[in-house]
């Protein structure tokens, strides 16, 4: 009889994990897009300066030679 409360347990336990999830999965997908956009804002602004960084290197060597 313990064995049988004992499996009851964790099928309940498992039951609720399992709907705490479903309910969450909604906020894990939009925190999931957000650092997505995040991490490609991040790289583009990296672009552009490392592009300026490249431009500016370029013009000074032109300039001084």
């Amino acid at each position: 009889m313990n064995a049988f409360f004992i499996g009851l347990i964790f099928l309940i336990a498992a039951a609720l994990f399992t709907t705490v999830g479903i309910l969450f999965l909604p906020l894990f997908l939009f925190l999931g897009l957000t650092l997505h956009l995040l991490l490609i804002l991040a790289f583009v602004i990296f672009a552009i300066w490392l592009l300026g960084k490249i431009i500016i290197f370029v013009w000074e060597n032109f300039v001084n030679k």
